[in-house]
């Protein structure tokens, strides 16, 4: 973009926006002192990027119609080949619309974003890629991902392939909604607040939250740096801990990771190991809640029983801070995202990451399209920008702090147990809102079912989804909590609880 310098009555307004005022001949001075610093700019602005290379060749795609896309889980297909062989070869991927993937559309689920075309590809897509996996296509999610039901995409809402006209979850709706049809055996999804977690259990698969910077979040659409997670949804246990094993690590350009805890890991060397000696903790505050189904807590307690039964020992354990876990995250999602990702255009500053500035180009433009948002993420908007004017920070700061709190409540009882279990979500997959719904509806089938999952955003803690049976042809889902970087743990309850038998007949 031109770089330009302002004239004096431009720059009069911004030293005003800066509660500044100045005389004519002090903003003469200022005006004539910058020009050594406009001139760094236009330099910079002459410089090319400094960005990953693209590896494998790709089209566009198309956007899919009809009965190829009969659940509208798709916005883009478009096959892109990887190595022809290693960890992954044979199997396809399909990728959340949140993640950059170079030479296809990308909208995160935005009417703002269409027609967005991101010019780098995300590390975890180079790294499927490498592995050999093929990806599919681009999944539809929800708008800007604010939203755990899977209604407010900008081209419709997603359905569940267990019941057509439910919710499949968000905001990683298409990703759950493919790898229940079976059209991918993997897919890719971010969480926030649950948004890999919720649309797993609404929609019967396996998905993990990996602790917090266990895998670099390069390359995809940021909204809040300390909740931002990105991971695997699919089938089955082993092929979620196989992708983990591709996908996780340090890539040098996400400063979240710590060079020792998110070193790689064979994950997959904890399938098969059994439980048999495992300590499993069930929370007590994860279960009753005001909106909980009594069949979701009833199935979720008899897959406690059945780990019992496979030898691990299961006591309840009272975590009382978990309560409070969504209070805790409200003020960090609510003024973090609308510090981050709205008004600082994605990404913010202070970041020594990467840095995607065609992303930061395409979405700097809601504020000439702020009408067309979705309800969910004006809600959120008004709530953080009321207090981010009102309380300086101070409301998101404090809920930082309490944040280690929660964390350190979570490690107290992990270190009695291997395993934290309550139910992923307190309901199961509910009705899409009709057209025309009102916006208190809505915004209920957005935030409803966030009260288990999203506490481990604002913790870090690694978190696995598994489906633990039905009903009501639906699924239900129990979710089970690690110490940080003990993926491994999860993935042996996890494997072993799912060769226990057939889920759907829990």
């Amino acid at each position: 973009m031109a770089v330009k310098s302002p004239n004096l009555d431009q720059l009069r307004t911004v030293a005003e926006s800066l509660g500044m005022t100045m005389s004519d001949a002090e903003l003469a001075s200022y005006h004539a002192l910058m020009q050594g610093n406009v001139a760094a700019y236009e330099a910079i602005d002459l410089m090319a990027d400094y960005v990953p290379a693209v590896k494998y060749p790709r089209t566009p795609g198309y956007r899919p119609e009809g009965e190829e896309n009969k659940y509208n889980a798709w916005y883009v297909k478009s096959e892109i080949k990887g190595a022809p062989g290693g960890k992954l070869a044979g199997k396809k991927v399909a990728v959340k619309d949140n993640v950059c993937v170079a030479g296809v559309p990308m909208m995160n689920g935005a009417s703002i974003l269409e027609g967005y075309t991101p010019d780098v590809d995300a590390t975890i897509i180079t790294r499927l890629l490498d592995a050999g996996a093929t990806i599919a296509g681009k999944a539809h999610c929800e708008y800007y991902c604010f939203s755990g039901g899977s209604h407010t995409s900008a081209l419709g809402p997603v359905h569940n392939p267990h019941k057509m006209g439910y919710s499949a979850g968000g905001s990683s709706s298409g990703s759950a909604a493919l790898v229940a049809a079976g059209e991918v055996e993997l897919s890719i999804g971010g969480d926030q607040g649950g948004s890999i977690r919720m649309p797993a259990s609404y929609c019967g698969i396996v998905g993990l939250k990996p602790t917090w910077g266990l895998v670099p979040y390069t390359g995809v659409m940021p909204i809040e740096l300390t909740l931002d997670h990105t991971g695997p949804m699919t089938a089955n246990v082993a092929d979620n801990a196989l992708m983990l094993e591709v996908i996780a690590g340090p890539d040098g350009l996400d400063p979240r990771q710590s060079q020792t805890g998110s070193k790689q890991v064979a994950y997959t060397e904890a399938l098969g190991t059994g439980v048999k000696g495992l300590r499993i903790g069930v929370v007590k505050e994860g279960f009753g809640l005001a909106n909980s189904e009594a069949d979701v807590d009833a199935k979720v307690r008899a897959a406690a029983e059945r780990f019992k039964k496979l030898g691990a020992t299961v006591e309840e354990v009272s975590v009382p801070m978990h309560a409070l876990g969504p209070v805790i995250w409200t003020p960090i999602a609510c003024e973090g995202a609308t510090q981050q990702m709205m008004k600082d255009n994605g990404h913010g500053f202070n970041w020594k990451g990467l840095y995607v500035t065609s992303l930061i180009d395409a979405h700097s433009q809601w504020r000439n399209r702020a009408d067309e948002l979705s309800d969910t993420l004006k809600l959120t908007m008004l709530v953080g920008e009321w207090f981010i004017q009102t309380g300086r920070g101070r409301f998101y700061a404090k809920a930082q702090n309490l944040a280690r709190k929660l964390r350190a409540a979570y490690d107290d009882a992990l270190s009695k147990y291997d395993v934290l279990l309550m139910p992923t979500l307190p309901v199961k997959a509910t009705p899409l809102p009709p057209p025309g719904a009102p916006r208190e509806l809505i915004v209920q089938r957005a935030f409803e079912m966030l009260p288990n999952t999203c506490p481990t955003d604002a913790t870090g803690h690694p978190a696995l989804q598994l489906p633990c049976g039905m009903s009501d042809g639906l699924p239900v889902g129990v979710m089970l909590i690690g110490k940080h970087y003990d993926e491994l743990t999860l993935y042996r309850a996890g494997h072993a609880f799912e060769q226990s038998g057939d889920w759907k007949s829990m």
